[in-house]
């Protein structure tokens, strides 16, 4: 069966990023730098140490980023939510708690018609929505 698998880009902070959503979600992280590559002798030596690749791995969750290449701008196509869905309000409020350090929550943890609910955009501008309760 197909999966869907966010694939976050960044400008130079793709391994800070993503070692931080590992220390809230927890999982296995792999990183190849762009100097790890086979293509390391065709970018700049000061983008070497840039992320090729990454992958976060943990239960029920994927999550893939990349620097962009030198030269290059961010793709359109609008502004993504993840969205973390769990039918443990505790396992909520613990994702958001860690994920809202160094950012701004838009909408706090709060109980709505549908189960608790808030929303937030990470310190390194990936904007969160948190669900619990009816999944």
């Amino acid at each position: 069966m197909a999966q869907l698998n966010p694939y976050l880009l960044f400008t130079g902070k793709c391994r800070e990023a993503m070692t931080f959503y590992q220390s809230c979600l927890g999982g296995e992280l792999s990183i190849m730098t762009f100097g790890e590559s086979p293509m390391a002798d065709q970018v700049p030596a000061e983008h070497r140490d840039n992320v090729l690749h990454s992958m976060l791995a943990a239960e029920g969750i994927t999550l893939m980023a990349a620097d962009l290449m030198p030269g290059v701008t961010a793709p359109e196509g609008g502004r993504v939510t993840l969205c973390l869905n769990s039918r443990d309000k505790a396992e909520i409020r613990a994702y958001f708690d860690k994920l809202s350090a160094g950012g701004n929550v838009t909408m706090p943890l709060d109980e709505a018609f549908f189960g608790l609910f808030g929303e937030l955009t990470d310190r390194f501008g990936m904007n969160w929505m948190f669900q619990a309760g009816q999944v």
